[in-house]
């Protein structure tokens, strides 16, 4: 079998965006959208652990000729075992008692690891700082590299050299032993910046490493990431706000409109139409009624819009998520009004599913500008994908479950109504 052959058999993006083709050039999908959706979820889409992602890195980079689950784990420990030998990477950063080959297991049959167990393995399988981003974004569903932290700057540092672990090891404890003096002559050298992405600001020097390294631990800075996802998070929060305000107020000329109209076939029936009478009614009520704004929407009528399909408890809250059928594939995916206020009040960090849930509900409501589904599918993911890259969270996945999921609702007839009847159906 050729690499080509093999590495299809186990490349979960090809899988995935079959699965997503399957679903949305079917016949039927445009009359039964919603159910063909909750179908590929519960049939065929399902989170991809952390120990498949390891194996499947390990088998394409040996050039494995076997049948990719016809291999046993036995194969890809010692795999593991002699790279990280060979490579001169322990079985932990912090001093461990933990045998090699035990962690090689370990980690071959976790769902999910710690995130410096990626960037360790970043040593003992010598990555390419790509490479590591990849596991980072696609295998644990987090952040890329973070040149705010020293740690992880000083790893893709290295990995951006090919430096090894010895390195690192000796600049991480030459950082940790740096005095008041060291650091106050560190901080004369000027300002130096250096992002985890090359260009122009790839460190050229251990020196300018440790010089920003220094910056970054004594100016306390928060996570670049951090502060741009917020960042973004506000712009997307406030267009959602906007959006639920005018439904308010759409909504409030309707019911005006109705109340009118009842009106006039009362003095109708009773023999008095007067115009005037009409008018001043029709005026009284514009001057009562209350014009919303974006700042009158408040988190529970942003949970009431994005989750209403979801049950709620004798507390008024989202019924739990274990009652869900799709738990495993939407798990901690719920814009609760909880998770909200939390974000707003800087105790909850904004993840990459706020980010694609805000912007999908906006998408939804501008059909008028995308009639045609198609670009507007592909309007709605180069335009998610901008803003996950500007807070360096990795583009769109096809095989994470929620974001295909939501990319299929954004080809339906009616995203959000489609959206919403999944939810319910998962709750059935």
């Amino acid at each position: 079998m050729d690499m080509d052959a093999k590495s299809r058999t186990i490349d979960f993006t090809i899988a995935a965006w079959e699965s997503f083709y399957d679903t949305v050039d079917d016949s039927k999908f445009e009359e039964y959208d919603a159910e063909l959706i909750y179908r590929t979820l519960k049939r065929t889409l399902r989170m991809i652990p952390f120990c498949d992602y390891l194996k499947r890195y390990i088998y394409v980079k040996a050039e494995m000729q076997e049948r990719f689950r016809d291999i046993p784990l036995s194969d890809f420990q010692e795999i593991l075992v002699l790279a990280f030998r060979d490579n001169h990477t322990p079985a932990s950063f912090s001093s461990s008692t933990v045998k090699l080959r035990a962690q090689a297991k370990n980690w071959l049959t976790q769902l999910t690891v710690r995130r410096r167990v990626v960037f360790l393995l970043g040593f003992g399988l010598k990555m390419t700082p790509e490479e590591v981003n990849q596991f980072l974004t696609k295998a644990l569903g987090e952040e890329s590299i973070n040149s705010q932290d020293p740690f992880e700057l000083a790893c893709w540092y290295c990995y951006e050299h090919g430096f090894s672990y010895d390195k690192f090891s000796q600049l991480w404890e030459q950082y940790n032993k740096l005095t008041k003096d060291d650091l106050r002559a560190l901080e004369s050298f000027g300002n130096s910046s250096i992002h985890a992405g090359g260009g122009n600001n790839t460190a050229v020097s251990d020196m300018a490493l440790l010089i920003r390294m220094v910056k970054l631990k004594n100016a306390d800075n928060a996570s670049l990431m951090s502060v741009s996802a917020r960042e973004q998070f506000d712009v997307l929060y406030s267009k959602a706000k906007e959006i639920v305000a005018n439904w308010f107020n759409e909504s409030s000329e309707e019911e005006m409109k109705q109340q009118v109209a009842e009106y006039k076939s009362k003095l109708e029936d009773s023999g008095r139409l007067y115009d005037y009478e009409i008018a001043e009614r029709l005026q009284t009520m514009k001057d009562r009624r209350k014009q919303f704004t974006a700042e009158d929407v408040t988190e529970s009528d942003i949970e009431h819009v994005i989750c209403s399909a979801i049950p709620l408890d004798r507390h008024g809250n989202l019924s739990p998520e274990k009652k869900s059928k799709l738990n495993a594939q939407f798990s901690g995916k719920r814009f609760s009004r909880q998770h909200i206020g939390r974000i707003l009040a800087g105790s909850d960090e904004v993840n990459r599913y706020d980010l694609i849930t805000l912007n999908f509900f906006i998408f939804s409501q501008m059909m008028d500008r995308y009639p045609d589904r198609k670009q507007r599918f592909l309007s709605f993911c180069d335009g998610t994908n901008e803003i996950l890259d500007r807070c360096h969270m990795g583009k769109m996945y096809v095989t994470n479950p929620y974001e295909c999921f939501v990319m299929m609702c954004m080809v339906s007839e009616d995203p959000m109504g489609t959206y919403a009847d999944v939810w319910e159906m998962s709750y059935r």
